[in-house]
C-alpha cells in the first residue's frame, strides 16, 4: 500500500491540484481586460511572423485550445476565441507559439510529433499487458508493457521544452507586438505558469507510474 501511495496516488493528487490551479488562475485572469480578443491577438502574432496562411478556428469545449501540426491550424475554445482578457490572449498566443515552432522546424516539436503515435499506442496498451502479465505470471508481457509505457514517458519529457518554449515565445511577442504592456506581462505569466505546472505534473505521474511497473516486474521475477 505504501508503494501504491508513493508511485500512483501522490502524483495523481499533484495532477488534480495542477488542473484546479489552471482553472482558478484562468478564471481570475479572465477578469483582467485587454484590448484584443484571443483570436485577434493570435492573428496579430501569426501575421507578424509571416504565417498569414495559418487559419484560426473556434472549437467547442473548455480549455480545448491547441495547434494542429497536421492541418496547420490554430484551434481556440469559444471562451479564448471571443474573450478580451489576459487569460484569452495568453492561451491563444501560447498556441501560436506552437505554430511558430512548426514553421521553424523546432527540433523538440519535430521529435514530439514523431513520438505521438507511439505514446498513444503505449498509453492504451501498456497497463493491460503489465496487469495481464502479472496476473498470469507471463513475465514477457510485463516487460513488453513496460517498454511501451517508456514511450509515454519519453513523449512527456520531450513535451516539456516544447510547451515551455511556446510560452516563452508568447510572452515575448505579446509585449513586442503591443498586445499587452510590459507591466501587464505578469498577468499572462500567471496563466502560462499555471498551465506549465500541469505538464510537469503529468510528466511526474508518468515517471512514477513507470517506476511502479518496474518494481512490480522485479518483484514478480523474484517470486
Amino acid at each position: 500500500m505504501t508503494s501504491m501511495l508513493l508511485f500512483l496516488i501522490v502524483p495523481m493528487l499533484i495532477c488534480l491540484y495542477a488542473q484546479m490551479r489552471v482553472k482558478s488562475t484562468f478564471a481570475r485572469m479572465s477578469e483582467v481586460p485587454t484590448s484584443m480578443t484571443g483570436a485577434q491577438a493570435a492573428r496579430r502574432m501569426l501575421d507578424a511572423s509571416g504565417l498569414h496562411q495559418v487559419p484560426i478556428e473556434m472549437v467547442p469545449g473548455e480549455l480545448s485550445d491547441h495547434y494542429d501540426p497536421g492541418a496547420k491550424v490554430v484551434r481556440l475554445s469559444q471562451a479564448v476565441y471571443n474573450d478580451r482578457s489576459m487569460s484569452a490572449v495568453g492561451v491563444a498566443c501560447h498556441e501560436v507559439g506552437h505554430a511558430l515552432q512548426d514553421a521553424n522546424a523546432y527540433a523538440p516539436l519535430v521529435v514530439r510529433n514523431i513520438a505521438v503515435p507511439a505514446a498513444n499506442f503505449g498509453g492504451s496498451l501498456s497497463s493491460i499487458l503489465v496487469m495481464l502479465g502479472l496476473g498470469m505470471s507471463l513475465q514477457q508481457f510485463v516487460w513488453i508493457g513496460i517498454a511501451l509505457f517508456t514511450g509515454v514517458v519519453f513523449f512527456q519529457l520531450v513535451n516539456l521544452p516544447v510547451e515551455f518554449n511556446a510560452s516563452s515565445r508568447a510572452k515575448r511577442q505579446l509585449v513586442d507586438l503591443g498586445i499587452i504592456s510590459a507591466s501587464e506581462s505578469p498577468y499572462v505569466s500567471k496563466v502560462l505558469n499555471a498551465a506549465a505546472l500541469t505538464y510537469v505534473a503529468g510528466t511526474l505521474q508518468s515517471i512514477m507510474t513507470l517506476a511502479h511497473y518496474l518494481l512490480l516486474a522485479m518483484g514478480n521475477r523474484e517470486e
